[in-house]
């Protein structure tokens, strides 16, 4: 991790996905801290070129452009292989939400699960050689055909 320093507004640039999870109240909170207090936390960036791009601190970042700032404390990180990935808040949200989303995918499944009708009887159920569920003593022979399973229900009394 570099050292914190002091940078140019003008020169950091925002990528646009960050830019879509701006939150006014939070940046107006953060500017009354400022004004109170100072900036505590610096923001994160790395050089591209003669500009730095902004990997953490949106809210701040913003709050300082709000109260007419020219510079804001920072850290300069290296793109080095060696170190290792800084995760940003915008990526520990999103990962977070990935975590959520798979959670609530499960607990779904497990509720749609539980709430896929079963084979019910009063009777009770023995298993044949093919694994399918036969009820004792109301054994009937198998219909082939719409004919027959119609002449069956009509039979049964059941209604068509």
């Amino acid at each position: 991790m570099g050292e914190c320093q002091s940078l140019p507004i003008a020169q950091i640039y925002v990528p646009v996905k960050r830019r879509g999870t701006l939150k006014s109240d939070l940046v107006r909170e953060i500017a009354e801290s400022i004004l109170e207090s100072g900036q505590q936390t610096p923001i994160l960036v790395r050089r591209d070129g003669d500009r730095f791009v902004l990997l953490d601190g949106l809210h701040r970042l913003e709050a300082c452009k709000a109260l007419g700032e020219e510079n804001i404390l920072g850290v300069l990180t290296s793109t080095d292989i060696g170190h290792p990935k800084v995760l940003t808040a915008y990526e520990i949200e999103m990962d977070s939400l990935r975590q959520k989303t798979a959670r609530l995918k499960q607990l779904r499944l497990a509720k749609e699960t539980v709430e896929r009708p079963s084979f019910t009887t009063s009777e009770p159920v023995e298993k044949t050689s093919r694994e399918r569920p036969r009820v004792r003593g109301t054994a009937r022979p198998r219909i082939g055909t719409l004919v027959e399973w119609l002449a069956e229900r009509k039979k049964d009394g059941s209604p068509i």
